[in-house]
């Protein structure tokens, strides 16, 4: 394992196989250390990344073709980290797995941590797309059970696999699958949903994709899935948020990784994503996430300008008003 800067691990990455992410806040104060190491193991392929605090996404403009014939596996080892996927959010611990879809749009968030991404072939897991959508971004806890044995390999292999035949590799890699299996089906178990889930995820679902209609709001929502805006407010009751401060969130959040690519305006990016008032937006931006928006494009359109100086600089907000 190797220490790497910011610009080289998003190179490694990228030379690893794994599927692409964005780099998004991290604190560089002591500069942007990390590690990575990658083995395969017949069809498997396993990587070994140790990251600091900080934050990283995948967009729909990051996945490429090929990410879609393969599962991903996110094992924790040391550190904590939070993962959201489509409608569901994991909050993993040392230990924990994560099934994600590397076709689809994901944000990590994690303390200094160090985890193992475990690459599958899509056929070998033979899961349904029912199936795959109740376990993506779910937490899965490995310390008992199938997911425990999961976990602990996918721990030792990432550090220590060597010396096997190919035919060996591929007996081994179809057991590790299989058990993998296994504990995806234990965990299924305990996340089949009930109706108020499943009515949940799909208005969750339907949020995600219209998040950009200025109207979207709880009484159309409620028209739309032909409920009362009372029983869409007793659907989400439990949650952490409301449905208008999901809308708000989610829509915070795609404002912020617009804003992260160069020659977006704070304007144009607010309103894209449902904010007609800029001075709204920037005061709600500002008191969600202790920076003002303005940073993200200042930021980046500074670390251009030195880039093309032949300058290196700071990436990221932090070094804008916080």
């Amino acid at each position: 394992m190797f220490m790497i800067g910011i610009d080289a691990h998003e190179r490694a990455l990228d030379e690893a196989g794994l599927p692409p992410v964005r780099a998004g806040r991290h604190d560089l104060r002591d500069g942007f250390r990390a590690a990575i190491v990658t083995r395969d193991l017949g069809p498997l392929r396993l990587t070994e990344l140790r990251t600091p605090a900080g934050e990283c996404f995948r967009d729909e403009r990051s996945v490429r073709d090929s990410d879609g014939a393969r599962w991903q596996i996110d094992l924790m080892t040391h550190g904590n980290a939070r993962v959201e996927q489509g409608h569901a959010t994991a909050d993993v611990g040392p230990a924990d797995l994560v099934l994600i879809d590397p076709a689809r749009p994901v944000r990590f968030a994690s303390t200094a941590s160090t985890h193992v991404t475990m690459l599958i072939p899509r056929p070998a897991l033979r899961l349904s797309t029912a199936d795959a959508d109740r376990l993506t971004g779910v937490r899965i806890p490995g310390g008992h059970g199938p997911a425990a044995l999961v976990s602990t390999l996918a721990r030792e292999m990432a550090r220590s696999l060597t010396g096997f035949r190919t035919a060996e590799a591929a007996r081994s890699a179809a057991a590790v699958i299989e058990l993998t299996s296994v504990a995806l089906a234990a965990r299924l178990g305990d996340v089949r949903p009930a109706p108020d889930e499943v009515l949940r995820a799909r208005i969750t679902a339907h949020i995600e994709a219209r998040l950009a209609d200025p109207d979207l709001t709880p009484a159309k929502i409620a028209g739309q899935h032909h409920i009362s805006v009372r029983r869409l407010h007793r659907l989400f009751e439990d949650e952490p948020l409301t449905v208008a401060a999901l809308i708000r969130h989610r829509r915070l959040e795609r404002c912020r990784a617009d804003l992260a690519t160069p020659g977006r305006t704070v304007a144009g990016v607010a309103l894209r994503w449902g904010f007609p008032d800029p001075a709204h937006f920037s005061r709600l931006f500002k008191t969600v996430y202790g920076y003002n928006a303005v940073a993200l494009t200042s930021s980046h359109r500074a670390r251009i300008v030195k880039a093309d100086r032949g300058t290196p600089g700071n990436d990221g907000p932090h070094d804008q008003q916080q």
